[in-house]
């Protein structure tokens, strides 16, 4: 039996605690840690998957269908997320969630020999379902756990984590596959390398605990959190269609994922060889990681004032989003599906006119970061309590993939390339003035350790 010193106790409410320990598995940065883990092998390497352009795949007709049926699922199951959460905790939620990546990337592997796209399509829709559940978990984890002054931090640790998994996964492609300079889907060996990552994402994610059972480093707990049931939360989910908090969010929630098939398929898949896709990936990745921290920095410490902090990630989200989607403008007008570049680009052979494109690339998925890691913090910042911002995170994600699912339909029907990159640029526009509302309205400044709702943390 240890001895606690003085210096180690804590007395709250009369009830003497030991004073945590800053690594420990029950702390908020270790919880975040592991939730940025988790996303590291399942959506992470998810992303590099559909990174490639096309799953991989030469014809992207089979993954633009899949991530159709994932993106639709993920509709409903991203709203419903939160309630499932409340309901099961976030062990068997986030477990749940995992095990549908795994089975994705399977039916790739099973579409390299039979080219079926039954199997991919099926897969593709349970792992919408899936998603719904991982992002519900891991929006209640990263916006609730934190401390409510340090939310911005924490987002940025936990996005450069999951966003490893994305250069990581563009490393597995590049490498795999770099002998391999012309058109040509991936070999088997890529696919089963992102299977054993997805499977190791489902056994880390037992790790996850319950709110009540995370105890910052002052001694506080982040929520005490009572299982809900079914029919509550329910009724709390049809509530958020008339929140006007959350619909405010709307707009930023349809683009944020929007402009995916666009970059991957019409940028990276229709300039790149195979190989230089792979390469490509590793910084698209590695500079959502940079946006990130950088965006995190802004909300957290620009400024004394939470509102402040607010508008001025706003503003610079807006000012950088505006100068990347115009040199994504000035690449477009270059090409066309009638227009195709008759050699793609590759990162070894192609010299000076390889850098242009790929800097474009690279700064899609910082401004991608950036964007969403901005948005995350303004849902952080309009509750504390794990239950709420599991549901707010839910519907975000769901309205999200709404909107994704449109895109990869869009992409599928061929809709001109311009009007593509116009309609993402605009989308993105249409969000900062309503996000500015938000802040104004419901986003209050902390007062002495108060919470956005004004209880005591």
């Amino acid at each position: 039996m240890s001895v606690i010193t003085e210096e180690e106790k804590t007395n709250h409410g009369g009830v003497v605690e030991e004073k945590p320990k800053r690594w420990r598995l029950n702390s908020p940065l270790s919880q975040v840690t592991l939730m940025g883990f988790v996303c590291f092998c399942c959506p992470g390497m998810f992303n590099a998957l559909s990174g490639m352009g096309g799953g991989g795949q030469v014809d992207p007709t089979a993954a633009n269908n899949a991530n159709t049926a994932v993106y639709t699922a993920f509709t409903v199951f991203g709203v419903l997320g939160g309630a499932f959460y409340n309901v099961l905790g976030p062990r068997l939620t986030l477990a749940a969630g995992c095990s549908t990546y795994v089975l994705y990337a399977g039916s790739f592997l099973y579409y390299n020999h039979h080219h079926h796209q039954a199997f991919a399509i099926v897969a593709g829709a349970l792992l919408g379902c899936g998603a719904g559940l991982l992002w519900a978990g891991e929006g209640a984890v990263m916006t609730s756990y934190p401390p409510p002054h340090r939310k911005g931090t924490y987002i940025a640790l936990f996005w450069s984590i999951f966003n490893l998994g994305g250069v990581i996964g563009g490393l597995i492609p590049f490498i795999l596959n770099y002998r391999r300079s012309s058109a040509a889907s991936v070999n088997d060996a890529t696919y089963i390398a992102f299977m054993c990552f997805m499977f190791a994402g489902v056994l880390l994610s037992f790790g996850i605990l319950p709110a009540n059972s995370v105890v910052r480093d002052d001694g506080s707990r982040c929520s005490a959190v009572k299982y809900s049931r079914a029919s509550t939360e329910f009724a709390a989910v049809l509530r958020l269609f008339l929140d006007k908090k959350m619909l405010l969010i709307v707009p930023a929630a349809w683009a944020s994922n929007f402009f995916y098939s666009y970059q991957f398929n019409n940028v990276n898949g229709l300039l790149f060889n195979l190989r230089t896709r792979g390469f490509n990936n590793v910084f698209y990745w590695g500079a959502q990681m940079a946006g990130s921290f950088a965006i995190g920095y802004i909300m957290d410490f620009s400024f004394k004032s939470r509102r402040a902090r607010g508008f001025a990630g706003i503003s610079l989200v807006a000012v950088i989003g505006t100068v990347i989607w115009a040199g994504g403008l000035a690449n477009q007008h270059g090409y066309s599906f009638d227009n195709l570049p008759v050699k793609k680009l590759d990162f070894k052979d192609s010299g000076k006119d390889f850098a242009g494109p790929f800097m474009l690339y690279m700064s899609y998925g910082l401004l991608d970061a950036m964007y969403q890691s901005m948005v995350y913090w303004l849902i952080g910042a309009l509750a504390n309590d794990s239950m709420t911002l599991s549901r707010y995170s839910g519907f975000y994600k769901g309205v999200q993939s709404a909107g994704a699912a449109v895109a990869w339909q869009i992409d599928t029907r061929k809709v001109p390339l311009m009007s593509q990159l116009v309609i993402n640029w605009s989308l993105t526009t249409v969000s900062y003035p309503l996000l500015v509302i938000l802040v104004y309205v419901f986003v209050k400044d902390e007062v002495d350790g108060d919470d956005v709702s004004g209880n005591k943390v």
